[in-house]
């Protein structure tokens, strides 16, 4: 009877069960960590998407007080010219009109406080949603590239992922702040 001829498919059956173990688990770190990611990427972009949306209506409401500053130096103007009027046609001017006046020229001065401190808190919603845009995009590649380490089976792309993510932390982090 010949011999069998022994093929040590045994210890290589056990090596590729050990080896796509070895895979599962890396390939279940990256999938929690872009996971991870993922959740991240949304609270900053809600966040961004909430500092847009006030900057926005910081700057119509910063608008709104321009005109109304416009439209009180207009009235301004006006009682101005008639007061020049009367006092060049020799009339009196009532006290009234000159207390208006005084009257207008203090509503302007706080109409233009009100105006230069909305622009102010715009830009700084604007400045707010920069950073976290940046962080939503950082969080965004260092998802696909968690992505691209399993399909192209490169850990090294993980850690990749993984320091995107810390830029988007670094982001979300300095878009809060």
């Amino acid at each position: 009877m010949p011999e069998e001829i022994e093929v040590p498919t045994e210890h290589l059956h056990e090596k590729m069960e050990e080896e796509a173990e070895h895979n599962r688990g890396w390939i279940s770190r990256v999938a929690v960590s872009s996971a991870v990611l993922a959740v991240a990427a949304a609270v900053t972009a809600l966040l961004a998407s909430h500092h847009a949306d006030e900057s926005i209506l910081e700057e119509m409401r910063a608008t709104d007080q321009w005109s109304f500053y416009q439209a009180k130096g207009i009235k301004l103007a006006i009682l101005k010219g008639n007061i020049e009027q009367l006092q060049s046609d020799g009339k009196q001017v009532a006290p009234e009109r000159s207390a208006q006046v005084a009257k207008y020229e203090t509503e302007m001065k706080a109409i233009e406080d009100k105006g230069h401190e909305l622009e102010e808190s715009s830009e700084s919603h604007m400045h707010h949603h920069v950073w976290l845009a940046r962080g939503v995009t950082a969080f965004q590649i260092a998802i696909a590239m968690g992505a691209i380490a399993i399909l192209a089976r490169r850990p090294r792309l993980w850690f990749l992922s993984l320091g995107l993510g810390l830029a988007g932390i670094v982001g979300l982090i300095l878009g809060i702040a």
